[in-house]
């Protein structure tokens, strides 16, 4: 079991995740139920699922949740898309958003990629 408050891609997730609620708390309120709700949803299950592969035992369930988290990330990605093209958030929030969703998923890959070379 690990801890996962101490791995740096939890921690750069769970400031992503605070990103995006603080982007999304200025979206429309018919959106509330709809793609606000979509994109925190996606978001905050990423560093859920990282915590929940840290309580598991073994690598290979860890490893299974990484991948879920993987998930969560790719559909953020879109929902953030769809909220820059609906003009929602800023391009430049977008960008910055962007490139936090994409550091997450390298990390992400590289500690699914060390976790089975290990195995």
């Amino acid at each position: 079991m690990r801890d996962f408050k101490e791995l740096k891609v939890w921690v750069k997730a769970h400031h992503l995740t605070l990103a995006v609620y603080q982007a999304t708390s200025t979206f429309p309120t018919t959106e509330l139920y709809g793609l606000t709700s979509q994109i925190r949803r996606s978001c905050a299950s990423i560093p859920a699922n990282i915590a929940e592969g840290c309580g598991r035992s073994g690598d290979a369930e860890l490893c299974r949740f990484l991948q879920i988290a993987m998930g969560s990330a790719s559909e953020l990605e879109y929902h953030l898309l769809l909220a820059r093209d609906l003009n929602f958030i800023k391009v430049s929030q977008y960008e910055s958003l962007f490139e936090n969703v994409v550091e997450v998923k390298r990390m992400l890959a590289s500690f699914i990629k060390k976790l089975r070379a290990d195995s």
